[in-house]
């Protein structure tokens, strides 16, 4: 643990915790999001073909758009929990390992 603590630039185990805290409720929270999002603008499960191919679609839409509920709802919660500067050097550092630095300049 102390590691991390060391790599990410961390003093205390109770912020560690509300780092910890953050990523598990983002990540469920993205995917709860995504489902309703799919059904508001018309693209539920029933949308799709009933072959093998429509249920493919449908999971893969979905994924992709679990994807940017993912850092979006990261840096809101992070502020929420009073962690937003770790957070928002967080999703910049990701998104530049993604290639997608540009979006910061």
């Amino acid at each position: 643990m102390e590691k991390l603590k060391k790599r990410w630039g961390i003093t205390s185990n109770f912020q560690l915790i509300i780092i910890f805290i953050v990523f598990a409720i983002t990540g469920s929270s993205s995917v709860y999001v995504a489902k309703p999002f799919l059904e508001w603008i018309g693209l539920d499960r029933e949308a799709f073909a009933a072959a093998w191919w429509g249920g493919f679609l449908y999971w893969t839409l979905r994924l992709l758009l679990i994807f940017p509920f993912y850092q979006v709802l990261l840096v809101i919660y992070g502020w929420l929990f009073g962690q937003f500067r770790f957070f928002w050097n967080f999703e910049r550092k990701m998104l530049k390992h993604m290639g997608l630095g540009f979006l910061f300049k």
